[in-house]
C-alpha cells in the first residue's frame, strides 16, 4: 500500500483494538441480554421444592403477602451533597399486609457483612415480626426507619413500633 493511502487509513479507519473492543462490547452486551432472558431458577436445576410456583412466580403470589416499592431519581450532572441528583429507592415486604397487626415466625442471618440491619435484636430475642420487612440503601436506613414508625403510629397508636426488620445494603 502507498504510504499515504496508509496514513489515511491508519488515520480514518478504525484500528484492529477499536474493532476487537467493539465487537467485545457487542458481545457483552448480547450475553447479558440472553442471560437475563432465559434466567435460571432453583427449580429448573432440580432443587427439590414442594408445592408449585404460583402465577407470577413472585413472593406476591402468598396469599396476605404485601410488597410496595419506590424508586426516586431527581436531578441530574454532576453530584452535589444535599442537592442531588438522586438515585435512591425503597421496598416494602409486608408478610400478613398493610392493615394486619398478627406477627410471623422470623430469623436472620448475614449474607456478607455490608450493609446495616436495623430490628435484628428483637426478632433474634422474640423470634416474631409484626411489621414490614424494608430494603433500601445504607445511607437511607434512618429516613425509611423513621417513616415506617410514623406510619405505624398514625395506623394504630398503641401498634408496637421496635420490631420492624430492615435491610440496607
Amino acid at each position: 500500500m502507498h504510504k499515504k493511502a496508509k496514513a489515511m487509513c491508519h488515520n480514518s479507519a478504525l484500528s484492529s483494538y477499536q474493532v476487537f473492543m467493539v465487537a467485545l462490547a457487542i458481545c457483552l452486551v448480547l450475553s447479558a441480554t440472553a442471560a437475563a432472558q432465559s434466567k435460571v431458577r432453583a427449580r429448573d436445576l432440580g432443587v427439590p421444592f414442594d408445592g408449585m410456583p404460583g402465577p407470577y412466580n413472585a413472593i406476591t403470589d402468598v396469599k396476605g403477602v404485601e410488597v410496595g416499592h419506590t424508586t426516586l431519581i431527581s436531578g441530574s450532572g454532576k453530584l452535589k451533597v444535599g442537592e442531588g441528583p438522586i438515585r435512591t429507592g425503597v421496598t416494602a415486604v409486608l408478610p400478613r399486609g398493610k392493615d394486619s397487626t398478627d406477627p410471623v415466625f422470623g430469623a436472620w442471618f448475614t449474607l456478607n457483612g455490608n450493609g446495616e440491619m436495623t430490628g435484628t435484636t428483637w426478632l433474634e430475642d422474640s423470634g416474631f415480626l409484626d411489621g414490614p420487612v424494608m430494603i433500601t440503601n445504607t445511607h437511607s436506613v434512618g429516613v425509611v426507619r423513621d417513616a415506617v414508625i410514623a406510619w405505624r403510629v398514625k395506623k394504630k397508636p398503641t401498634m408496637a413500633i421496635s420490631t420492624t426488620l430492615m435491610d440496607f445494603t
